[in-house]
Parts: structure tokens; sequence; C-alpha cells
């Protein structure tokens, strides 16, 4: 267990409150203060639509890419690419996939609640 000093509370992903596993990919959540803070992890050829969900993710997300290319297709048929340092915002109504042949890993720190829950 880390340390909780009362105003101070440290925790890390290599202990999760919460793991949702899906094919070619992981979610993971940790709570700390009032935020859920989450982070994907996605293996080459993820793809929301086929592996976790509906065929458009309906959670709002922002975040940041630690590493790997996701694309991302909003439902008006948007299309952009986030790759490791991007900070990003993402509307309901999107589907994503991992680009390339490196795993994608992201940090939520908008949406980590409500992502992933229906497949866990």
């Amino acid at each position: 267990m880390l340390p909780n000093y009362g105003d101070l509370l440290i925790k890390r992903f290599e202990q999760p409150d919460e793991v949702r596993t899906f094919e070619k990919g992981k979610f993971e959540t940790v709570k700390i203060g009032s935020m859920t803070i989450g982070r994907a992890s996605y293996e080459p050829g993820w793809k929301w639509s086929e592996h976790v969900g509906a065929a458009l993710c309906e959670v709002e997300h922002v975040g940041m890419v630690i590493s790997g290319c996701a694309a991302c297709r909003m439902q008006d048929g948007r299309y952009y690419e986030m790759r490791a340092g991007d900070l990003f915002y993402l509307g309901p109504g999107h589907d994503s996939w991992v680009v390339g042949d490196e795993p994608y890993v992201s940090l939520h720190f908008l949406g980590a609640e409500h992502y992933a829950q229906s497949r866990r």
C-alpha cells in the first residue's frame, strides 16, 4: 500500500483500483482525490468498435498520449491522429483505433469513470 498522509495521497498504475480488459487491450483506473484517472493500453490492431463497444464511443475524453499512435474518426467524418506527447479532447460520438505496429498508451483525465464499462 502506498502512503496516505491525510492531505497527501500517492498512487500508481501498478496497483490500479480497477482493470477493464477486452480483446487487444485494457483500461486501468486509479481513484485519487475526487478524480478517476485512466490508462488505456492497446495492442496493434485494436479498434473501439470491434473490441470494446458499439459502433461509436459516447464518452467525452481529455487525455494525453504516452506512446504510440491512434486515429479517431468523429461521427461527422472528421479524422485525426494522436501521437506521443499530444494532449487531446474527444467529444462523444467517435471511433478510434491503433495506427501502426507499436502499442498505444494514453492517460485519461476526463471520462475514465465511464469508459469501457459495458464489457468489464
